[in-house]
């Protein structure tokens, strides 16, 4: 085949292999199913997957008309959890048109704009180069984040469910995402103290205590409206808080204002976690942060995930660091979470069904292995937890994920030169 031939061959298989797969029957055999479920770890188990969906549990299944592969007793989980990301809205972070996941609308810190309504799943683009790169590591679904810079306010709008399957729009209800402590300091006057005193007239105002005309109302008509809405607890409100006593007054804060919280990052979490199991608040934790990163952080420790489910907190995994571009490495925080104490099932559930059902969306993505439930799921080859392990296989809605991205195509493109695309630098020989 001559070099033209052969550069049209294989761009024709990338744009194939890029297209949703046909849907198909499928029997995976003697697998060790991790269910992320009451049933828990199940040796030497068949699935059978039917039109998408999870169609029996068991030992030796007729196959029918199902395709038939042989686990050889490997991990088979739920497609996992990617945590909190920019996913989709994010693509290169040093390129601000490709950046859509935080809202300033102010001139700076002293113009603060409160925009409540503002929903970054409307930016989200499925065929960003970063979907493949997280869905064959075995990545299903993420949860988007809408984040705030001076100009902004310490709310910074709603983020939503996304599944890495193809699909444009996000799944099940919104977050709501605000940021307290020394992080959102700068969104709040530079004090803390006066986070409280705008969460406050926020509350009010969405309840219509402060009629919206008033020279110092906050809030556009929709604001009220969304804010009313979370006030009303329809929606999770994730806050990102880091030090102890930030904690306990937003528990205080969150209960006597009706709010469906989680908290996200909770450094010093393991310091009130009988406090925050009373008030039963799941926490999104960082189980890698151990060096403080700022004085919220002094407390940070690598056994805060273990404490906190110890103590009878859900504890489900975030990556705080690039958490878009390294979706991957979300293992290795749930992974790293075991290393220091936390139960290996619980790790799994941190990155399956607990965030699911934290999120309501049980049932929109497939985050546990049980009859009914949706078949995105990953054949791993080994503990999927380890990452020396990789995913072999992944399926989404029963339907098998080409395992390429535009990191394995340039890792293709230069140990087989035979592709017939051009090299970035002159071979030796030439």
């Amino acid at each position: 085949m001559n070099r033209p031939l052969r550069v049209l061959a294989w761009l024709t298989a990338g744009l194939l292999a890029a297209l949703p797969a046909t849907a198909q029957d499928w029997l995976i055999r003697n697998a060790t199913v991790h269910t992320a479920d009451r049933a828990g770890t199940l040796p030497g188990t068949d699935v059978l997957i039917r039109n998408g969906r999870i169609a029996a549990i068991g030992h030796d299944l007729p196959a029918g008309q199902a395709q038939v592969i042989d686990a050889g007793g490997r991990p088979l989980t739920p497609a996992l959890f990617g945590g909190i990301t920019d996913i989709g809205v994010e693509e290169v972070s040093g390129e601000s048109s490709t950046v859509d996941a935080a809202l300033a609308l102010g001139a700076n810190a002293a113009d603060m704009r409160v925009r409540p309504e503002f929903d970054v799943s409307l930016a989200y683009n499925p065929d960003s180069v970063l979907v493949p790169v997280a869905r064959i590591e075995g990545i299903g679904w993420t949860l988007l984040s809408a984040g705030s810079r001076p100009g902004g306010s310490l709310i910074g709008g709603q983020g939503g469910v996304v599944r890495l399957d193809g699909s444009l729009d996000a799944t099940g209800p919104r977050a709501l995402f605000i940021t307290l402590g020394g992080d959102g300091a700068n969104l709040s006057g530079s004090s803390r103290a006066a986070q409280w005193m705008l969460l406050d007239q926020l509350r009010d105002e969405a309840r219509g205590k402060i009629a919206q005309e008033s020279q110092f109302a906050l809030l556009t008509p929709a604001g009220r409206a969304t804010l009313s809405r979370y006030f009303n607890g329809q929606g999770r409100v994730m806050v990102r808080v880091q030090r102890a006593s930030d904690i306990l007054r937003t528990l205080r804060w969150a209960q006597s204002n009706g709010l469906s919280i989680a908290l996200v990052g909770a450094s010093e979490g393991w310091k009130v976690a009988p406090q925050i199991a009373a008030a039963k608040v799941p926490v999104f934790v960082d189980a890698l942060a151990n060096l403080p990163a700022d004085f919220d952080e002094l407390g940070a420790t690598l056994d805060n995930a273990a404490r906190l489910h110890a103590a009878g907190v859900q504890v489900a995994f975030y990556l705080s660091d690039d958490a878009s571009h390294n979706a991957r490495k979300i293992r290795q925080v749930a992974g790293n979470a075991v290393a220091h104490g936390l139960p290996w099932e619980a790790a799994l559930a941190g990155l399956t069904r607990i965030p699911a059902e934290v999120l309501g969306v049980d049932g929109q993505v497939g985050a546990r292995i049980a009859p009914g439930q949706r078949a995105d799921l990953v054949l791993w080859s080994g503990d999927p937890l380890d990452v020396a392990s990789v995913a072999e296989r992944v399926w989404l809605d029963g339907k098998p994920v080409p395992m390429r991205s535009r990191q394995t195509e340039l890792r293709d493109r230069y140990l087989h030169p035979d592709t017939g695309l051009p090299r970035a630098y002159p071979s030796p020989a030439h």
